[in-house]
């Protein structure tokens, strides 16, 4: 077994820094860009939250299975899980980003109880979708330089953050449906 890369993961470090700041100032700035109003000749992208959705819950799938994996000491299988489910994050962030780029917010039309629901759990989505950015990458990084102590103990926090985000996600998106357009 190799060593741990304590320069290695110094390097990546920066990388994690700006990376957590920049995604989401990017995505913040993109979300307010709306091409048709802009004069671009483009169509909604209607098709996509039911994706972005699935892609979501997929990712939560993948999460508890690599979980499992690791559990029972399958540690390839656990890394093969775990880079997907970075990928599908990012696939799934593309497709918001475009969709929101395409198309007019969606207000949430419930009332009563059930709206204060959807907006506390579109709140801690969103603020959690932000907060576990770098902690994906702070695990990921202590994986690829072999600290797999560091990288267990930093685990046990990014999974449920993870997790959590992955499944609000497709709530929010269950809850919203009947009001889009």
């Amino acid at each position: 077994m190799s060593s741990v890369d304590i320069e290695k993961e110094k390097k990546y470090n920066k990388w994690i820094v700006v990376l957590s700041i920049v995604i989401p100032l990017v995505v913040a700035a993109l979300f307010g860009v709306n091409l048709r109003k802009l004069g671009f000749d483009v169509e909604p992208l209607t098709i996509l939250p039911p994706i972005y959705a699935t892609i979501n819950g997929l990712t939560a799938i993948i999460l508890i299975l690599a979980f499992f994996a690791v559990k029972n000491k399958n540690i390839v299988l656990h890394e093969n899980l775990m880079t997907t489910a970075i990928w599908s994050s990012v696939i799934f962030l593309v497709l918001y980003v475009a969709y929101h780029m395409t198309s007019d917010s969606t207000k949430f039309g419930g009332e009563g109880v059930i709206k204060y629901i959807y907006y506390f759990i579109l709140i801690t989505h969103i603020v959690l979708s932000i907060v576990v950015i770098p902690f994906v990458l702070i695990t990921y990084v202590r994986a690829i330089t072999n600290n797999i102590e560091r990288h267990k103990k930093i685990a046990k926090i990014t999974f449920p953050l993870w997790l959590y985000v992955a499944v609000t996600g497709v709530i929010v998106y269950l809850m919203i449906s009947p009001y889009y357009i």
